[in-house]
């Protein structure tokens, strides 16, 4: 292990820059597919980029950064051990492009210390001893970059409590992620290749992020393969399963007639009256009151619409 460069030196950009260089511990978990806000697709146009994005703090990394020290001390209470921050970067001595930004490293004992935050709607996440997988592998990838025999993990869920646990070290394991993320570094993020689309709502955000905006002047003319007979068969699959899903609906709509409610088995069905939902005729506001249409109207973010359709014939 190295110590790559002192962390309190840098500005956020510069510690931005420096994250550029490898893959870190909260890119692990996204290479690997196991996290569901973030793509390998994201990681990769992340590390590949000419400039750093620095993007804004939202509240939940604003308090996940304003309590780790609060998830520290609780953890040290709750295990009479002690963890201290480590002020580098670090970096693995045979892979320069594994990185490892730790939150602390546990004083008298080859281990670290990972503190986190989370809404009491994941919660379940945490039951019956579980832990969110991205979070076992970032603490593999930190004890693969550091020779750790194991990592702690303290987790403060707001209004309900702390969770504690501890992640051994497994050497299968981390040669196994060690491969992943070397063939992600290598081949992807050395030789510009995008890695595959997942299908993920990651992945849609990265690339709408990405190319946020369409060149009415390039055009692509032909494409990669993509079997687009198997898109048109997931088109008409949809299409057959929506309409023998409306078909059940209506089958109960018959047998509920006027009833608000209905029940089979343990399940509940409800068909209830509300009232009509109250609009603006728009188009009749902007023609006859124009300079109330331009104070009050929204105009929504900007999108791509992305469409196939059949070549026009001759």
């Amino acid at each position: 292990m190295k110590k790559l460069v002192n962390v309190t030196t840098l500005t956020h950009r510069e510690w931005l820059e420096w994250r550029k260089k490898g893959i870190g511990g909260s890119d692990a978990g996204a290479i690997c597919g196991m996290n569901k806000y973030r793509s390998p697709i994201a990681v990769y146009l992340d590390k590949t980029a000419d400039k750093v994005v620095e993007k804004p703090m939202n509240e939940a990394m604003r308090l996940g950064h304003d309590f780790e020290d609060y998830v520290k001390v609780r953890w040290m209470e709750e295990t009479g051990k002690k963890a201290v921050r480590e002020n580098y970067m670090l970096q693995h001595d045979d892979y320069p492009w594994m990185l490892a930004d730790i939150d602390r490293r546990v004083v008298g004992e080859n281990a670290g210390l990972e503190c986190k935050t989370c809404s009491p709607y994941a919660a379940g996440k945490w039951e019956n001893d579980g832990i969110p997988p991205e979070y076992v592998i970032q603490c593999l990838h930190y004890m693969a970059v550091t020779g750790a025999d194991r990592w702690y993990l303290a987790c403060l869920i707001y209004q309900r409590g702390m969770e504690y646990r501890v992640i051994e070290r497994d050497d299968n394991v981390i040669d196994a992620l060690i491969q992943v993320e070397k063939e992600f570094w290598l081949e992807n993020v050395m030789k510009r290749e995008m890695p595959a689309p997942d299908g993920s709502v990651a992945a849609d955000d990265a690339l709408a992020a990405a190319y946020a905006e369409s060149d009415p002047n390039v055009e692509t003319v032909d494409i990669t393969d993509m079997t687009l007979g198997r898109y048109d068969e997931i088109n008409a699959l949809i299409d057959d399963l929506s309409a023998e899903k409306k078909e059940i609906e209506q089958r109960i709509k018959t047998e509920m007639k006027s009833a608000e409610k209905a029940y089979l088995g343990e399940r509940t069905i409800s068909w209830k009256s509300y009232p009509g939902r109250e609009s603006v005729d728009t188009k009749m506001l902007k023609k006859d009151h124009p300079d109330l249409f331009e104070k009050y109207k929204k105009v929504g973010k900007p999108y791509r619409r992305f469409t196939i359709s059949k070549a026009p014939t001759d």
